[in-house]
């Protein structure tokens, strides 16, 4: 079981790594003008569903009538809501605003999990959200390469899906322990797909067929990796750890893409930047501290 724990913190930092690379070039084919975002997600839902489909052929497991409801409730809350809310945010609200905002979700988790799966909040567990936001908060801040306006739908379209997430974690997590994430990740997107379908139909003629190979490469990285991938790791994780440990590594994201920025020499590395990352961790290590598997 520890081995299994480790791993599942493995995966969910990897799928943190991914997201924070996901920012910018989800941006960059929003911006462009060459997908809006409803379609953008419609693309993401069905090239995503249709891995999964596929996967599972080697992982084949029935799920009880009982539990559809269930599902297309993760799937309402963790797709169809979760990404129509993100990228119509992040096209009118800036990176370091959606950022701030996104950190707001260990919180909402934290109390969607008194109140549903009646966990306690205990004090240490209390502190490592704290110290984790105060180590989020100052990297934003201190980040000065994000100069664009925020508007106010944005940042309040931002804060729903963090809400959003937030409950899918929390509804997702009796099920991970009657099915595997294949199983889980692969109804869940089915029923997301059904409802992002609308939305993505209406927006389909204002795409911009002419791409370059660079924003063909970003699509399907948002594709493949932020969807595909992502949404395994983090079903894996939850399968292991906590709804809130899982929501406390989004703190990650703010560090992982100064990082990513210094790595691709727009930015230089700061000592701020360091001094932020052992606060986040630490957050992390404290959250996580007594949470194995829950039933």
């Amino acid at each position: 079981m520890k081995k299994k724990i480790i791993f599942a913190h493995l995966a969910i930092l990897g799928a943190n790594l991914i997201y924070a690379v996901n920012y910018g070039f989800a941006k960059d084919v929003m911006n462009g003008g060459y997908l809006p975002p409803f379609t953008f997600i419609l693309f993401r839902a069905i090239g995503a569903t249709f891995l999964f489909w596929i996967t599972s052929l080697f992982f084949y497991e029935k799920i009880l009538k009982p539990d559809i409801l269930k599902f297309a409730l993760c799937g309402l809350f963790g797709v169809t809501a979760n990404q129509l809310m993100f990228f119509s945010g992040l096209e009118l609200t800036s990176t370091i605003h959606a950022s701030i905002i996104m950190v707001t979700s260990p919180i909402i988790v934290s109390l969607l999990s008194i109140i549903v799966l009646k966990e306690k909040l205990k004090p240490y567990r209390a502190v490592g959200i704290l110290i984790g936001l105060t180590g989020a908060v100052i990297i934003i801040f201190n980040n000065n390469s994000v100069t664009e306006a925020s508007g106010l739908t944005g940042d309040f379209l931002i804060f729903l899906n963090a809400t959003s997430f937030g409950l899918y974690l929390i509804l997702v997590k009796p099920l991970m322990s009657k099915y595997s994430p294949i199983t889980v990740v692969k109804w869940v997107f089915t029923f997301g797909l059904i409802g992002v379908i609308p939305f993505g139909i209406y927006d389909f003629n204002k795409i911009n067929w002419e791409m370059s190979n660079d924003i063909i490469l970003k699509i399907g990285f948002v594709i493949l990796f932020t969807t595909f991938l992502c949404y395994l790791f983090n079903i894996y994780g939850i399968k292991y750890v906590s709804p809130t440990v899982v929501s406390t590594y989004i703190y990650l994201q703010p560090v992982l893409a100064s990082f990513i920025a210094v790595i691709s020499g727009k930015e230089q590395l700061e000592i701020i930047s360091v001094f932020c990352s052992l606060l986040i961790f630490g957050g992390v290590y404290l959250v996580s501290i007594n949470t194995n598997k829950i039933n």
